[in-house]
């Protein structure tokens, strides 16, 4: 197991938020946190962004926090520039320390190679309320991306896809 080289520890964090820049079909994911002027950008896979969300709400289940009421504005959670990032995102955890209350994301880099010596960190330290809006941001950016097909659940980009569903009949599936 490689040794961990944490780059940021950003506890607590004072924002964070996902977002995706590009064109559905063509967008790149980010997980950025913040912590006064320090702004730390992270890629992630569309994968990472749903799976985030899923399990912070099931960590705000298991610890009795599902009913939390916050608000939030689609502005609030905007990525804030610079948004150059640190890495490309390989794993992803997420943890409670009951101590502090707050909800901790652990980011590990992808490594280049098979077996590296060290693999970048970033923790993002966050409350249960910060961590809600986030997994509930998380979904609004997913859905803003391509429309999923009925018959075969891949995505539909705007000049269409071949439905193995549709057997080889027909035109392409396309957007109507």
């Amino acid at each position: 197991m490689p040794e961990a080289d944490i780059l940021y520890d950003l506890q607590p964090v004072s924002h964070i938020t996902v977002g995706a820049l590009g064109v559905p079909g063509k967008r790149t994911f980010f997980i950025q946190g913040l912590q006064d002027t320090i702004v730390v950008s992270l890629v992630a896979e569309k994968e990472h962004i749903i799976a985030l969300s899923r399990g912070i709400f099931e960590t705000l289940e298991r610890l009795g926090l599902g009913n939390l009421s916050v608000s939030m504005s689609e502005e609030e959670m905007e990525l804030a520039e610079p948004i150059d990032p640190l890495f490309r995102i390989g794993q992803l955890g997420l943890g409670y320390d009951p101590a502090t209350k707050l909800l901790i994301l652990v980011a590990y880099e992808l490594p280049e190679t098979e077996n590296p010596p060290t693999v970048k960190v970033v923790r993002f330290w966050a409350t249960p309320e910060q961590m809600l809006k986030l997994a509930r941001h998380a979904m609004v950016v997913v859905a803003a991306g391509r429309p999923l097909c009925v018959l075969c659940g891949r995505p539909i980009d705007p000049e269409g896809h071949f439905c193995p569903k549709r057997n080889g009949h027909g035109e392409k599936a396309t957007l109507t």
